[in-house]
């Protein structure tokens, strides 16, 4: 019998190469604003983390602030507080 800590990483690791798969398939502009929006939503966590809130900074985590911005970022901190 399988371990659930198996299943799950199975479950994300096909997530993940679906998510690249999407990713590879779309055009090549889309993707570069993609990159800008993560490193500016990576910017605002910085910015965020002057004031000592210690979030630590992922790729999902700057991808969501870049993309949804100001309330992505305010979601991210509800979030690590939780």
């Amino acid at each position: 019998m399988l371990e659930s800590g198996i299943v799950v990483a199975f479950a994300v690791g096909l997530l993940v190469l679906c998510i690249i798969g999407k990713i590879a398939s779309l055009p090549i502009k889309l993707v570069w604003k993609f990159i800008t929006n993560s490193i500016f939503g990576a910017f605002l966590l910085c910015i965020v983390n002057l004031f000592g809130l210690g979030i630590k900074i992922t790729i999902f985590k700057a991808l969501v602030a870049g993309v949804f911005g100001i309330p992505g970022v305010i979601a991210i901190v509800i979030f690590n507080y939780l």
